[in-house]
């Protein structure tokens, strides 16, 4: 009765560091960006984006005249602009907006992990 007993050698070449650098970000997430730089990236996209309506409705706004039932004044213009940043803020923080905070976090997800695989070919 033959045994046949093979032994492999490890590949220690270039390709099994990609190879194992895949993997790594496989358990990671798929691109070595953390949940907490996540997290950071989609308040500010969210952020940006409701700057963003938030000039497009004060821009509207200025288009309508001025409201008599309140009188207008001063304190009247400051609560609009307070009432629209609010509107801004909701209509991104519920998934609505435009659509420029999905856009704008992928592409911030994108650097980061680009910068971080840099980082991880320099130090090799």
């Amino acid at each position: 009765m033959d045994i046949l007993t093979s032994t492999t050698i490890p590949d220690i070449s270039e390709s099994s560091a990609i190879r194992a650098r895949q993997l790594q970000q496989q358990i990671q997430g798929g691109d070595g960006v953390s949940d907490k730089q996540r997290l950071k990236a989609k308040k500010v996209s969210q952020d940006f984006e409701a700057l963003m309506v938030g000039m497009m409705i004060k821009s509207m706004r200025a288009t309508v005249g001025k409201d008599k039932l309140t009188g207008g004044g001063h304190g009247d213009e400051v609560y609009r602009s307070m009432l629209d940043q609010e509107y801004a803020a909701a209509s991104v923080k519920r998934g609505g907006g435009l659509g420029l905070a999905k856009q704008i976090e992928k592409e911030i997800v994108r650097q980061e992990s680009r910068r971080i695989h840099n980082s991880v070919d320099v130090h090799e």
